[in-house]
Parts: C-alpha cells; structure tokens; sequence
C-alpha cells in the first residue's frame, strides 16, 4: 500500500506562520475605526433567519460536493471515458481549469484583499506583499514534496521493480497469469522477456505513484480553501449574503469536485480509498460552516486576527492550487504522449480548459 507523502512539514510549517504572524504587535491595528466594526444594524442582518439558512447550506453543499466528486467514478464506467481515452483527458482538462481559476480568481485575490485591508496597520501589512510572498513558499513546499516523495519511490522501484507493485491494487486476472508466464518461463528469450517485463511493470507502478501524490497533494490544497470559505459562510449573520453563497458555493463545490475526483480515478485506487477520499472533501466545507456558527459570537472577519490568519491561509492554499493545476495537471497532460500525436486533441482540451477556467471566473462574483 502506498504511504502519504510527507506533508506534515510543509503543513506545520505553514500552520506556525499562520499563528505567529497573526501575533504580531503589528495585527492589533486599527480596529477602533467605524468600517472596522461589525455592523450589527444592518437590515439584512437577522441571527434566526440566518441560522436556518446555514443548516440549509450544509446540508446542500455536503450533496453538491458528493455529485462533483463521485460524477468521474460513474463516468469511468462509460468505455468513452476510461482514463487512457481522449474523453477523459478532455474532461480533466475541464476540471484543471477549474481548479486553476479556483486559486487565480477566488482565492489568490481574497487574500491580497484580506492582506492590505484598512484594519490593518500600514506596517508591515500595507508595505510587504505578504500574499505574494506565502504563495510563492506554498508553490515551493509542494514542489519539494511533490519531488522528494517521487524520487524516494523511484529509488526503491530501481532497486526492485517488482517492490513497486506494492503501491498499486491488486492485479487482474489477466495481469497475473502474464506475471506468472514470465516468472516460470524457460530459455534465454523468456529471461529476456522477463526483464522488459520487469522495467513495464517499474515504469508503471512510478507513474502510478506520482497520480497518487497528485491526488493527495491536491486535496489539502483544496481542503485548506473549502474550510476557509465554508468558515466565513457560518460566521455571517447577513441573509442577503448568505442566499447568494450557498446557490454559488454549492456550484463551486461540485465543479471543483470534479477535478478532484478525476484525480483520484486516475491514482487507481481501491474502492475504499476513494470513498475516504471523496467524503473527506465533501464534508470539509460543511464541517467549516458549522465551525463558523459555532465561533460566530467570538469570530469577527474584519478583525485583524481573523484577516492575517484567513489572508495567510487562502494565500498558501492559493500557491498550492496553482502549482498543482499548472504543473501536476495541465503541463503533465498537454506534454503527454498522448496529447502531443494530436493537435486536434490538444485544441478540444485548450478549448476545455479556457471553458473550465472562465465559467469558475464569472462565478467569483457570488462566491
């Protein structure tokens, strides 16, 4: 079975940066200015009304998530749309798009907003492009794991094709029967046969691996954001904002969903894995709107606290999608095999991803 990669240190690291810039003497700003204070005589602000609609807004975003995420695992069932097929990669190149929009549109942009807001002291917030700069380490640390842990399994693939197998489901009728045909073959010609088999096998089961630390590498980035934004959601008492984000929040999820849920078809693995994989991010956003309503007496978005700490962390999430969507998907498909015999494929997936990315652009005006 395959191990996860080591993200606990990029995360821990990005977790202390988080907090202790939150505690700067520089955070505890200007808070005492009027459009620094929550509006508690807003006409639209009613804390009854409101809490229906957030059960209402778990509730469709947790089923929403669930369509987004499980659409690929049921359209792989379609011969057009198994993973080797031109389909599938058109339809990845669909939700790449879309979880490249996720990071350029809605969430790079919330945290350079977050980061040079008026409550903010003019030092060090409004002199330092802190978003900029926290990206820019994010879209490092996932290089950094994304290649360590490539290159340690493809080390240990090298000294032993075969020890790869161990990362990948077990093997079909068909693939076993080859495996024991080339283990019991006799003469020079079957050894022979026997080690190209081996390198297939090796080569295989690497490429395997990387689909497998992009699916997981991918997840905690979009988990990061989808707590984020389901914690501003539960935090509101704003009923006029709250309608508006829950039509626009559940289409973000499903769409993002789909992108993710390719990934995981494409990492192959078992049933179970994906089902654990599937539910987690689907139940992340509600899990965070009921965290927001749970903190809502004590949470306030235009403190400074709360906007160092969400700036910061959309920021991360926001280098973390990038990268992944820019280099782990898109440049890893387009410059396949695959993709570079056919121009006219390569003009149907542009056209997917253009299409992907600028139907995510024009929902950033709700959510």
């Amino acid at each position: 079975m395959i191990k996860a990669p080591p993200l606990s240190f990029s995360t821990i690291t990005t977790l202390f940066l988080l907090f202790s810039i939150s505690h700067f003497p520089g955070a505890l700003s200007q808070f005492d200015k009027d459009y620094c204070k929550t509006e508690s005589e807003n006409i639209c602000t009613d804390e009854n009304k409101a809490f229906n609609l957030k059960l209402i807004a778990i509730f469709a975003i947790l089923i929403t998530s669930l369509i987004g995420v499980c659409l690929p695992f049921s359209a792989s069932s379609f011969s057009a749309f198994k993973p080797e097929k031109s389909h599938f990669l058109i339809l990845k190149s669909f939700a790449s798009g879309i979880i490249l929009s996720t990071g350029f549109i809605h969430v790079l942009p919330t945290s350079f907003d977050m980061l040079s807001s008026p409550c903010l002291n003019d030092n060090p917030w409004h002199k330092f492009s802190f978003t900029g700069f926290v990206a820019m380490i994010s879209a490092v640390f996932t290089l950094m794991v994304d290649s360590i842990t490539t290159s340690v399994f493809t080390r240990s693939g090298r000294r032993d094709p075969r020890a790869a197998a161990n990362v990948a489901p077990a093997e079909t009728p068909d693939q076993e029967i080859g495996l024991h045909a080339s283990h019991h073959g006799y003469g020079h010609d079957l050894n022979v046969d026997h080690e190209d088999n081996d390198k297939e096998l090796g080569s295989f089961y690497l490429q395997l691996l990387r689909y497998r630390v992009i699916a997981i590498v991918l997840e905690l980035g979009i988990v990061m954001h989808s707590i984020v934004i389901g914690l501003s959601l539960g935090a509101t008492n704003n009923t006029c904002t709250i309608k508006g984000l829950i039509a626009a929040l559940c289409f973000h999820q499903m769409f993002e969903g789909m992108g993710l849920g390719g990934c995981i078809l494409q990492a192959e693995y078992g049933w179970i894995k994906k089902a654990m994989m599937a539910f987690f991010f689907a139940v992340v956003t509600p899990f965070g709107v009921a965290l927001g309503m749970a903190l809502s007496k004590s949470y306030k978005e235009n403190s400074p606290a709360s906007l160092i700490t969400v700036g910061l962390l959309n920021a991360s999430s926001a280098g973390l999608l990038i990268y992944t969507a820019l280099v782990d998907l898109l440049a890893a498909d387009f410059m396949g095999p695959k993709m570079q015999k056919s121009i006219k494929l390569q003009m149907k997936s542009y056209a997917a991803v253009l299409l992907g990315a600028g139907g995510m652009a024009v929902m950033a005006k709700w959510a």
